[in-house]
């Protein structure tokens, strides 16, 4: 952060002898030229174009043809639509491929607070998450009406068990399912290990590998965190009517919100992917998400937001329309 210049001149200079009036005007030119100039900014510090050499026509060629290989290898869209391909389908087939691999190993060590071997970006959107499924559990036990011990509860893309593991740690009944096989995998050996160490009224997951599409049954309570990210708008807008379908009591979401500031975040991001990013990042309007569960016949009761360096997602807890409860 910029700070402001403290002067350092010698005190003797206060009481120097009074100027002359050349010296007058000379320091009152000078001032003056100190009062017209702006503040630095990244345009500023550019050289303006009649300090650019003169390019001819084929040197001008190249620079255009080398700034738009730049752009095209930088492009997340055209780079995540060869992912796509690569792997033979879209947005779902992309996910499951990255959380089978590269992205396994990357989400295991943000999740897993065991290890300290993560960079200080992958540190921020450790807490981050851990914040938000704190928000999650401390929503869910202020919740008089379903108690957690005994209540059913699905944990719609469980990731590495961060929230079912705590929801089995107090006496919930849950099914934890991912689209990631190596993602359920290590949720479960996770679950086994807090098991052994863990309280009396630990339950067992059930674990399941399925995409979110898939889902049947019926719970107390519904819960997806960090999942929407994955899903443009339309299909967000689905999965929430189909989450609210299996849900009876509760149904707790969190997304990463669409505003001005974090658009401009997330598509700066973007320019500079690291080989573990593969998969698109869709932010979504807290409008789609409240009209999605109006249609459903949902609505908020509580809302959170969490924020980090890195990290930031909306938290919404939801009810059914009919529900008695006092509405938020």
């Amino acid at each position: 952060m910029a700070r402001a210049a403290i002067s350092t001149a010698p005190l003797s200079r206060l009481h120097s002898p009074t100027p002359s009036l050349p010296q007058l005007a000379h320091a009152h030119s000078q001032l003056r030229i100190r009062q017209q100039r702006k503040p630095l900014t990244v345009a500023s510090a550019l050289p303006q174009v009649a300090d650019l050499p003169a390019l001819s026509l084929p040197a001008a060629a190249a620079a255009a043809a080398a700034l738009a290989a730049a752009v095209s290898l930088y492009d997340p869209e055209r780079r995540r639509k060869a992912q796509a391909e690569a792997v033979g389908g879209g947005d779902k087939e992309a996910v499951r491929a990255y959380f089978n691999s590269t992205g396994f190993e990357r989400w295991r060590k943000i999740y897993g607070s065991a290890t300290d071997d993560v960079n200080r970006v992958q540190l921020d959107i450790r807490e981050g998450h851990a914040q938000t499924v704190a928000a999650t559990l401390a929503m869910l036990r202020d919740a008089p009406d379903v108690p957690l011990a005994g209540a059913t509860v699905c944990d719609a893309g469980c990731g590495t068990g961060s929230l079912s593991i705590p929801l089995a740690s107090a006496g919930s009944s849950v099914l934890a399912s991912d689209i990631s096989a190596a993602m359920v995998s290590e949720a479960q050996r996770q679950a086994q290990l807090a098991q052994a160490g863990g309280s009396p009224e630990f339950r067992m997951p059930q674990f399941e590998v399925r995409d979110l599409e898939s889902l049947d049954g019926s719970y107390d309570i519904v819960v997806c965190l960090d999942v929407l990210i994955h899903y443009p708008r339309e299909e967000a807008q689905k999965m929430i009517r189909h989450l609210a379908s299996l849900a009876e009591k509760r149904l707790v979401i969190s997304f990463a919100p669409k505003t001005l500031y974090f658009d401009l975040l997330k598509r700066v991001g973007e320019l500079f992917p690291g080989p573990s990013k593969a998969t698109r990042a869709y932010l979504h309007s807290e409008k789609d998400i409240e009209e999605a569960l109006r249609s459903a016949g949902w609505r908020v009761k509580n809302r959170g937001f969490v924020s980090t360096q890195f990290y930031f997602a909306k938290l919404y807890e939801s009810v059914p329309i009919s529900s008695s409860s006092s509405s938020s």
